[in-house]
């Protein structure tokens, strides 16, 4: 059994995405039976740039193109959170013992018939708006922490 502590982060980019009302996007996972809503988020591929990363994983999640939003910010540090230990192995073939992500806050400014979790390769079965004050307490228990690192980040915005 690994230590998961002398395993290396994942680099990854995550996505707030808001609509006109304020309110953050949000969806649950295919492979979780949990009640869950994670907001889109992904690894990034070898030498990718964040901005980039997180503009191809919000439309491999979401079906949601770069022309449909804005950036509104960049979180200036990245965000970290560890795996619990019975995933640690499980999850991406065990070379990760979480993920560090660079957060943006983006402004949908499309319309939701512009969202289509029906893509190539879905990862996400149902989806919807939610307060932003909500989301620590939908997300996984182990990513808590992150989401109110992250409101913080963006608390000026939101």
């Amino acid at each position: 059994m690994t230590d998961k502590h002398q395993l290396p982060y994942r680099p990854a980019a995550g996505v707030m995405l808001l609509n006109a009302q304020g309110k953050v996007f949000v969806a649950q996972r295919l492979d979780s039976t949990l009640e869950a809503w994670q907001m889109p988020q992904g690894g990034l591929d070898e030498g990718e740039d964040p901005e980039a990363g997180a503009l191809r994983e919000l439309e491999e999640e979401t079906g949601i193109s770069p022309d449909k939003v804005e950036i509104i910010a960049r979180c200036p540090v990245e965000l970290t959170y560890d795996l619990p230990d019975d995933l640690v192995g499980k999850m991406w073939k065990g070379k990760w013992r979480g993920q560090r992500q660079t957060w943006f806050l983006m402004r949908f400014t499309g319309r939701d018939e512009d969202i289509n979790l029906e893509t190539p390769e879905p990862e996400f079965r149902a989806w919807k708006w939610a307060e932003p004050a909500e989301l620590p307490a939908m997300i996984v228990p182990f990513k808590k922490k992150l989401y109110e690192d992250v409101l913080e980040a963006f608390a000026e915005w939101i």
